[in-house]
């Protein structure tokens, strides 16, 4: 019968490659053929593969010698009955053969995923195990979802990618993401961006006219109504910076951002996702209109009354809404969302959107745990005409 000895070691090993793998302190269990076994193990220089079972798991962890960053697993069989015959020698080379897999290179995030972004060109049957033995290694450790970052110069890696279970997630002009969840849990990755983002924008001049549009194509295509430009905001593009970039690409204005007067949310509008349209009020800065002839048939200063009242706007209910807040706006009765810089939590700028009318910017003025309400803006000069 043979009996289980708990050895920790420390070996170093030479494989194929000249490489080193070194593992330390490790658990290893050998079945051995009687009572006198060795209490140490003393391998050849060249050997070219360990011989071991782990006590209670299915890899041993170590590093390539050389090669930074780099992780390597050797997974192990368990050994038959019948090796009970067998010299110790014999059963480290025969019967406990580890076969060396990489693990892939890869940097875990702040929700306990892993994040594996492609670079290199490899080949699926390289890939593959590689990712196997990673996603065994990963759930051992606990890990979530794993996010693979596919540049398009890889496209061939996604049939054997989505074959091990993972999903598309979303899709750039340069890459496919690909991801998987590991634990048998309910899957908690967030899904792909769900809504795309557009503004509208209200432009008034001093005589109260309104720049307007008459669309070449699209949705408004020979009615003849005349509308707000409109336009999506880029990946990265501030609200405020995009209605400026619109106004200025489809009639050629410069304007200043005011305020946000409004927004829209609607579902369904864009492949499936949903919608949010953001109503900007900007002060031009020039009169001149030098029109977009790509996209658009027209485009003029309207008064707001003409604009307001078109059989169009009276008809349907969100464009209703919408004429009678820039009517209602153009009496400065009416005070929007002001655009206040912010920096965030991990120091990115961004902006927040607010009635700043009675806060004052110093946080720190506080009463009783509330910001103390002190006018920004001096009573002669309107607070949404101030705004920089």
């Amino acid at each position: 019968m043979s009996s289980n000895l708990h050895l920790l070691c420390n070996i170093w090993l030479n494989i194929s490659d000249k490489q080193m793998i070194r593992i330390r302190h490790r658990k290893l269990v050998f079945l051995l053929p009687g009572k006198n076994s060795p209490s140490s193990v003393s391998l050849l220089p060249n050997r070219t593969r360990l011989c071991t079972a782990l006590l209670s798991s299915s890899s041993c962890h170590g590093f390539w010698k050389g090669s930074s960053h780099f992780k390597a697993s050797l997974s192990t069989r368990k050994i038959s009955a019948s090796t009970s015959s067998l010299s110790f020698k014999e059963q480290i080379e025969a019967e406990s053969r580890v076969e060396h897999v990489g693990l892939l290179n890869a940097v875990e995030d702040k929700y306990e995923g892993i994040v594996i972004e492609m670079k290199e060109p490899m080949d699926s049957t390289e890939f593959i195990p590689l990712l196997r033995a990673s996603i065994v290694k990963w759930r051992q450790q606990g890990k979530k979802g794993v996010w693979i970052k596919l540049p398009i110069g890889l496209v061939g890696l996604v049939e054997p990618i989505v074959q091990e279970g993972f999903r598309y997630h979303h899709a750039e002009p340069d890459y496919l993401m690909l991801v998987y969840w590991i634990p048998d849990t309910p899957d908690t990755l967030p899904e792909n961006a769900s809504h795309r983002v557009g503004i509208g924008a209200f432009v008034l001049n001093k005589n109260g006219e309104v720049l307007v549009v008459k669309e070449r194509s699209g949705g408004f295509k020979g009615t003849g109504v005349w509308k707000l430009p409109t336009g999506v905001v880029g990946e990265g593009e501030d609200i405020p910076s995009a209605s400026i970039r619109e106004v200025k690409e489809e009639t050629g204005i410069d304007a200043e951002f005011m305020e946000v007067l409004a927004f829209r949310q609607s579902h369904q509008s864009f492949f499936r996702k949903s919608d949010l349209l953001f109503i900007c009020m900007l002060r031009p800065r020039s009169f001149d209109i030098q029109k977009q002839d790509l996209e658009l048939e027209a485009a003029q200063w309207m008064p707001i009354e003409d604009y307001v009242n078109q059989p169009y706007n009276k008809k349907h209910q969100l464009f209703k809404y919408v004429a009678e807040i820039c009517k209602t706006k153009a009496k400065m009765d009416y005070v929007g969302l002001s655009a206040v810089p912010v920096a965030s939590a991990s120091d990115k700028a961004a902006y927040l959107y607010f009635n700043n009318t009675y806060f004052h910017q110093d946080s720190a003025k506080k009463s009783h745990g509330l910001l103390q309400p002190v006018k920004l803006f001096s009573s002669s000069c309107q607070p949404s005409l101030v705004a920089k």
